[in-house]
């Protein structure tokens, strides 16, 4: 690849130098084109080392890290720009694609996208695919940015988590098999509506030979997909495709795997996440026997109902990745009784979607902006809680309220996005992490 340079002579502006932008600006200027990169932070700018830093009145291409709006009110000044001069504002998985092609390798391209479960499916189907032997390479908005990938020959795989921030800016990319898990509100701000927030992820779907379709939720059905359509489900028969009968995943052949032996993947959730994984798996030619061994022995994913350990018999679940009420509602769904920490930037409708769970919830632990908010809508449903702020004062909270009532299992499910007192779910989850082996300790030292 380093004979072939797809972006000679284009001059491409990167704005954002986090996780994705930084990695990005320095393989395309090795990619052949005159690269001039900014952010609007005197951190990230520090340490963009020799790249030219500004804001260009003129550009072919513009690349902007996700989490920045390039349309609305709240725009960007240099997505402004881009829009002035006809300039396309592209995501660090279009370029991927296109210097692949660029470079005459064939390697499929897989695009796995929907409001929850996208993580745990990228990574199962890695999992999976590697048991198989392939050649995957595999991130995107989970794992390694898209343009700190290799190049692959080929027989590659690339397996990609797609947000709908990423999917609106993609423009010739064409993933051969695309999944579509879910949809529920989200990211309602930077889309509009719920129609711009489904249309921006089903461009997933473009031109796809496969797309495995979640057929769980009213939404996503009624979406058409490219290619051919693969319903899955976690609780419904889907002749033609794949479904959990109880914890029997299967389709039309018969039994794939019994997935009561799939530690990490609890829940009527995580059961549609192994029929989409085994579907994106069978479209990649790997077999039957292979799929149902490695649905076993998946290790799961961190902040992901994760086991961060037991203090005095409680156990403590990291569930950080539940940015919203419909992922909690997953969480929540696997404990008959425990105690909630939640709060953070509240998403749009609250809680009030969670209300069929209230009664599992022994005492609930609030933290963070959203914390008087839902109060409020715990104090309608008659909901033990108390308002706490921080996660630091709800850890040792929650370990005495789950002694105080008996409930077994402390769960950090958020239904919040994290911002207001961490960078990013992951950071709020290493927290709480880290916060749970501490109260370990001091425990232990008392005993």
């Amino acid at each position: 690849m380093s004979a072939v340079r797809p972006f000679a002579g284009l001059r491409i502006a990167v704005l954002g130098l986090g996780r994705a932008g930084l990695p990005a600006a320095r393989r395309l200027r090795e990619w052949g084109a005159a690269v001039t990169a900014w952010d609007d932070g005197e951190a990230a700018r520090a340490v963009a080392g020799d790249l030219p830093l500004g804001q260009p009145e003129s550009f072919d291409l513009l690349m902007i890290s996700p989490g920045i709006p390039h349309r609305g009110p709240r725009a960007h000044p240099l997505a402004l720009r881009a829009a002035a001069i006809g300039a396309p504002v592209l995501c660090d998985v279009e370029f991927l694609f296109r210097a692949v092609r660029a470079a005459g390798s064939r390697a499929r391209f897989v695009g796995i996208t929907g409001t929850n479960g996208k993580s745990t499916t990228t990574a199962l189907l890695d999992h999976l695919g590697r048991a198989a032997g392939l050649a995957v390479a595999t991130g995107g908005n989970l794992g390694p940015p898209a343009l700190d990938m290799p190049v692959l020959g080929d027989e590659g795989v690339y397996i990609l988590e797609m947000s709908s921030y990423s999917a609106e800016r993609l423009d010739r990319t064409r993933f051969d098999i695309g999944a579509l898990l879910n949809l529920s509100p989200d990211h309602l701000d930077r889309h509009g509506d719920m129609a711009g927030y489904a249309a921006a992820k089903a461009r997933v779907l473009l031109g796809n030979q496969v797309s495995v379709m979640g057929m769980d939720d009213a939404a996503t059905r009624a979406v058409a997909p490219g290619g051919r359509r693969v319903p899955v489900s976690g609780r419904a028969p889907q002749p033609g495709g794949v479904w959990a009968e109880g914890a029997i995943l299967r389709d039309d052949a018969g039994v794939i795997a019994d997935l009561s032996g799939a530690l990490a993947l609890p829940g009527v959730h995580n059961a549609q996440n192994a029929a989409a994984a085994a579907a994106l798996a069978f479209a990649l030619g790997i077999d039957r026997a292979t799929v149902g061994a490695a649905l076993l022995t998946y290790p799961g994913l961190p902040h992901r109902q994760e086991n961060v350990g037991s203090v005095g018999g409680v156990t403590f679940l990291n569930d950080s990745k539940a940015t919203n009420a419909d992922s909690a509602a997953y969480a929540l769904a696997c404990h008959d009784r425990l105690v909630w920490i939640a709060g953070g930037v509240p998403k749009a409708g609250g809680i009030e979607p969670l209300a069929a769970f209230f009664p599992r919830v022994a005492e609930a632990l609030l933290i963070g902006q959203a914390a008087e908010e839902f109060a409020a809508t715990l104090a309608a449903h008659g909901v033990p809680h108390r308002v706490l702020g921080t996660l630091e004062a709800a850890v040792p909270a929650a370990l005495d309220a789950a002694r105080r009532t008996g409930a077994g299992a402390v769960l950090l499910s958020p239904a919040c996005a994290s911002f207001d007192q961490f960078r990013s779910f992951e950071a709020r989850g290493d927290s709480f992490r880290a916060l749970v082996a501490a109260l370990s300790n001091r425990e232990a030292e008392a005993a």
